[in-house]
């Protein structure tokens, strides 16, 4: 049986009870089950300055874990940021889920999305055919008559009047 305490601290040490250890704890590491997964049983919150905790038990081939991690308590306030800051907006490829990665560098909140652009058009019926884009004199005319032509050269109404 494997002996943890041997050799003591400044032995001379024998070949024979030194093969017998490494023998036995090959023995032990042969043993070992392979895993074929892992499972979190459950996470539970304690009450706050208490001790976090993790248990794994090995059932069969699958290592289970159980956690319990305080409630956090009431501290000190984060610094304070400045700005929130965009550093980059990149398109993604149709069909891609949109991104965001925030990170705070201890003065700013920094930003990077990724937004996915709209597919190309199909090859099914075009639709009608819009109004042009251009404005004619008459249009425009229509547009702007019965307005002030001049309204930043109407002066305020700023004289005083006694009761």
């Amino acid at each position: 049986m494997y002996d943890p305490t041997y050799p003591p601290q400044n032995a001379e040490i024998e070949s024979a009870p030194m093969r017998a250890q490494f023998n036995d704890l090959k023995d032990f590491i042969d043993a070992i089950v392979s895993l074929t997964g892992a499972t979190v049983d459950g996470v539970n919150t304690i009450n706050f300055g208490e001790p976090a905790t993790a248990t794994a038990n090995l059932v069969g081939s699958v290592l289970h874990f159980s956690f319990d991690i305080p409630r956090g308590g009431v501290g000190a306030p984060g610094p304070p940021f400045a700005q929130a800051v965009v550093d980059a907006v990149n398109t993604l490829d149709p069909g891609q889920a949109a991104t965001v990665s925030v990170n705070f560098d201890g003065t700013n909140v920094r930003f990077t999305f990724g937004i996915p652009r709209g597919n190309d058009g199909g090859t099914g019926p075009q639709g009608e055919q819009g109004p042009p884009g251009e404005v004619t004199n008459a249009a425009l005319g229509n547009a702007i008559n019965g307005t002030s032509s001049n309204t930043n050269g109407v002066s305020t109404l700023d004289t005083p009047f006694a009761d």
